[in-house]
């Protein structure tokens, strides 16, 4: 191909005006094209000028630009034509330095690297996450609050309502991963649960003002025993609009972290340092949003009531999607793959069908062995091998999908696997964070929390240390650590994701030895001086815990980025958040497990009483304690032995035979 060639695409405008129309091309050629021929275009990108016959409307001869075409009209003896003259990538012809075939625009086109994708995009994803988790976080660390005032639910039962919803959000997010990358798209998945979320938002706001669709007010404090608990269809309406706050939210949350990091080339050198920097900014974004939420909007729906606090919880979830789509044009989009889920099941279920046969030595007798799918045959987890085994002999015979796999499939399912360990040792880790959420505040509440002495210290704004110092410590990070640590480890990150959440987990030990320390201490001296200590003796265990978030967390999630399935990198980043679930899970069954060991026929267990004097959770932190410092030692087993696959985020094959029931 010609640099500066022109493709001419003639619509025919009747034999008569062919003369004019050839007139209008050369037009195009000299005016609309001239400075897109001053530069060689990439391989696989083409010039273009296409010229349409258009209604006369008076137009005057001037240039537009649209979507990177320029645009001219011309009147040319009666007749106006419409001169489009601009580049486009051939489908199929791609550079990797330049564009990407397997992204795509918003109109479906191949993605046009100098527009699509990058910082702007990504910037654009970075204000819906801020905002989405302000109006998420407003509602759920108050909702125990509007449940029992507002809807007269029993403690025990509203603390349950809080429990299922946050765990409900967090478990959903698998689904929204799956949606993403099986059917709709980041994008689309972003939007159409966006709004959905914003519905449940603004049902949750007109139920809390209209008092017809509440039980009858009174204080359940005083008046406890005359207090109708919400029934019937209001707690009907109670629930759907909760439920949809917890669909939207959970399915939106995956996407946009990993929607983010695919703005980024991975096979550009200085896109991939970017992406890096990315997952800093989204936490600095998630931080940001969480220390807003903590602070003013609370005090919104404290001093305002509810219903105002539900309602800004709308207004800011509509602004993020009002972000979302102000970088339409901006954005790179990958297609959705198909059943994600299909591949795996099909290498799992050929595996058992073929359990008894014997791998053969030689592995180039493994079907899919010769393709250049880069992805090479490894030794782990040996006996998915026996999916790629050929049973039927000749080449002209098919064998099933389900009984016959590549060798790209199985060691797709084997680095899912690898991942695993990695995934479940950072459970004890979100286990920790919800003491800070709960037993941690109850101190708080046993401390003065006096300022000064007009101004008190709610000690549920103590969950705000941690994201007070990611706001500070992670642009630091960013701008000093990343490039310093660099020139020592050559890593884009600074450091690797398996090191960064190393590090973070190491930290969280620490955390709960100052949680544990600074209890012994509040404790002897409520106990035995009589004194009540100050609310920031224990502002070390949250500070301590927000420097290991910004480690453990943020790697985790470029971890799973990087190292997941291609065509899988929403549902991947959307399992990092099921390990929130499995980690307040966890901390439930901890405590009624240590109240039970601990707990004798004379007195309670350590966290039987509802009183911290009488309690030792003191002990209780102690424990966590060495649980995770043993889960850290567990980290270093399963790190070290996790061989990581850069090359499967470019592997050429990943399913080639989805859609299809049987492979050659």
């Amino acid at each position: 191909m010609e640099s500066g060639s022109l493709q001419i695409v003639n619509i025919d405008l009747g034999e008569e005006e062919k003369r004019r129309e050839n007139i209008a091309v050369c037009l195009g050629r000299m005016d609309a094209c001239e400075k897109r021929k001053r530069r060689v275009p990439h391989e696989g990108e083409r010039f273009e000028c296409e010229v349409k016959k258009v209604k006369n409307e008076g137009r005057k001869h001037k240039a537009e630009d649209k979507d990177g075409f320029e645009v001219k009209h011309y009147k040319i003896g009666e007749v106006w034509v419409q001169v489009w003259c601009g580049t486009r990538m051939e489908v199929g012809k791609v550079d990797e330095n330049h564009a990407e075939s397997s992204t795509l625009d918003w109109r479906g086109r191949p993605s046009n690297p100098a527009k699509h994708g990058g910082i702007i995009p990504a910037a654009f994803l970075l204000g819906l996450q801020a905002f989405e988790i302000m109006a998420i976080a407003a509602v759920g660390n108050n909702l125990i609050t509007y449940v029992t005032n507002d809807m007269h639910f029993p403690l025990s039962k509203a603390a349950n309502v809080v429990t299922n919803f946050v765990g409900t959000i967090f478990l959903l997010a698998l689904l929204g991963g799956f949606l993403s990358d099986s059917y709709l798209g980041s994008f689309w998945t972003m939007l159409i649960f966006g709004f959905l979320e914003l519905s449940g938002f603004i049902l949750l706001s007109v139920q809390a003002h209209v008092p017809q669709l509440k039980p009858a007010a009174c204080n359940v404090l005083t008046d406890g025993e005359h207090c109708v608990e919400a029934k019937g269809f209001k707690a009907l309406i109670f629930f759907v609009a909760l439920y949809l706050v917890a669909l939207g939210s959970g399915c939106v949350k995956p996407n946009m972290v990993a929607y983010g990091g695919d703005q980024f080339d991975q096979d550009n050198p200085k896109q991939l340092k970017k992406l890096s920097t990315y997952f800093n900014a989204a936490y600095f974004a998630f931080s940001l949003g969480e220390l807003v939420s903590l602070t003013l909007l609370v005090w919104v729906q404290t001093h305002s009531g509810m219903d105002v606090g539900f309602g800004v919880s709308a207004a800011v979830m509509a602004m993020g999607l009002i972000s979302l789509i102000c970088g339409t044009l901006y954005y790179r989009n990958k297609p959705p793959q198909g059943s994600i889920l299909t591949p795996i099941a099909q290498v799992l279920v050929a595996a058992i069908l073929k359990r008894k046969l014997v791998r053969p030595s030689n592995p180039q007798m493994l079907y899919g062995s010769q393709n250049n799918t880069g992805l090479l045959l490894t030794d782990k987890f040996r006996f998915l091998d026996k999916a790629c085994i050929r049973v039927q002999e000749g080449t002209n015979t098919k064998e099933s999908a389900w009984r016959l796999c590549s060798v790209a499939q199985v060691e797709q399912v084997k680095i899912l696997l690898s991942v695993i360990p990695i995934f479940s040792c950072t459970i004890v880790f979100n286990t920790i964070l919800a003491q800070l959420q709960t037993f941690s505040v109850q101190q708080g509440r046993a401390m003065d929390t006096h300022l000064t002495k007009s101004f008190n210290i709610p000690p549920a704004s103590l969950q705000s240390i941690p994201y007070i110092l990611l706001i500070v410590l992670v642009p630091l990070y960013d701008t000093f650590f990343v490039p310093f640590a660099r020139k020592f480890t050559g890593h884009e990150s600074g450091i690797s994701p398996l090191r960064r959440i190393g590090f973070g987990l190491f930290l969280a030990t620490f955390s709960m030895v100052a949680a544990a320390l600074m209890e012994k201490k509040r404790r002897d001296a409520a106990v035995n001086l009589n004194k009540t200590l100050s609310i920031f003796w224990i502002t070390p265990q949250f500070l301590i815990f927000g420097l290991s978030e910004m480690f453990t967390a943020i790697g985790l999630l470029e971890f799973f980025y990087k190292q997941s399935l291609k065509g899988m990198q929403t549902f991947s980043t959307a399992i990092t958040y099921c390990s929130y679930s499995f980690g307040f899970y966890l901390s439930t069954v901890l405590v009624s497990l240590v109240n039970k060991i601990t707990s004798s026929s004379s007195t309670g267990g350590w966290l039987h009483y509802n009183n911290l004097n009488q309690d030792r959770l003191d002990l209780f932190y102690w424990l966590l304690a060495v649980l995770s410092f043993l889960n850290f030692l567990n980290y270093l087993f399963w790190s070290k032995h996790y061989s990581h696959a850069p090359s499967l985020l470019h592997a050429k094959e990943i399913n080639p035979y989805i859609g299809q029931d049987n492979v050659p």
